[in-house]
């Protein structure tokens, strides 16, 4: 007990004092604490938006990966975290005299509103999930009409992952006409752009090679989008696939007393083709 009188009694939370200390304003707080300048955290004080926004796309990929394992105990902490990336950025901002808390929430709050006239405004709810997806896209459109965002294109975020990105643009593309017929002519592009990885690889231009690389990874994707898959959770389930049987083969390898790298690829690769066949088993 004493020790936690002590903690409170620190200069830095004493600045939490005024505040309430439970919730979102014990968040805020301690955060405007850690980015004091006289009495903050030297590595808080030094960030802005740059250094901070890829800690915002990390925390959000370790919400995602806890839900994809299920592990419900670790999503308030994974939760936490994400919301700690808010708040710094806007306590950032509010430092600058840009915007405050209070600004995203009340920009989310409206945008919620205004997003669902069917639910809060006089449109009847009685309508399909398929109507309610068009609806949302024909609002969001508005929404960027009204930003003078009038390239179709327009507003997908850079800072998306570039697979996500590239569906997102696809996507776009796809509502005005611009689109393949069907997933067969989807093939024959991948068929034409895996002939001309090939040419690449055998010319001496790295960058070319990565260039047309980059395109095949744009049709796959629009082919993921003309089958109706995501190709972010086929690469998650191919990614937890591979980590499945591979450690399998460390299992096998440890059984007799080896790592992978006292053995060889032809071993490797029987003992992979036997995790395989487990699977199937």
């Amino acid at each position: 007990m004493a020790q936690d009188k002590a903690a409170m009694a620190h200069p830095a939370l004493e600045a939490t004092a005024g505040a309430d200390q439970t919730g979102i304003p014990r968040l805020l707080a301690i955060m405007a604490a850690l980015r004091d300048p006289k009495t903050g955290c030297p590595w808080d004080i030094e960030q802005d938006f740059a250094t901070i926004a890829p800690y915002t796309i990390e925390e959000a990929h370790e919400v995602a990966d806890a839900i994809a394992r299920s592990a419900w105990d670790e999503l308030p902490g994974e939760l936490g975290d994400l919301l700690l990336q808010v708040v710094f950025h806007a306590q950032m901002a509010d430092e600058a005299g840009m915007f405050d808390f209070a600004d995203v929430v009340e920009n989310i709050s409206t945008k919620m509103i205004d997003r669902h006239p069917h639910i809060f405004g006089d449109e009847s709810r009685d309508k399909s999930a398929e109507q309610q997806i068009k609806d949302w896209e024909a609002i969001k459109a508005r929404e960027r009409a009204a930003k003078s965002e009038q390239g179709v294109l327009d507003g997908v975020a850079l800072g998306l992952p570039a697979l996500t990105r590239a569906l997102k643009l696809q996507n776009r593309a796809a509502r005005v006409g611009f689109d393949w017929p069907g997933p067969a002519d989807v093939l024959k592009k991948i068929v034409e752009e895996s002939h001309e990885l090939v040419e690449a690889r055998d010319s001496s231009d790295h960058a070319h090679l990565t260039e047309e690389f980059g395109d095949l990874l744009f049709v796959m994707a629009n082919l993921a989008r003309h089958l109706d898959i995501d190709p972010e959770e086929a690469l998650r389930m191919a990614n937890a696939k591979f980590t499945g049987r591979f450690r399998s083969i460390e299992a096998a390898l440890a059984a007799t007393g080896r790592r992978p790298e006292d053995s060889d690829l032809a071993e490797m690769d029987a003992l992979w083709d036997e995790a395989k066949a487990a699977e199937r088993a």
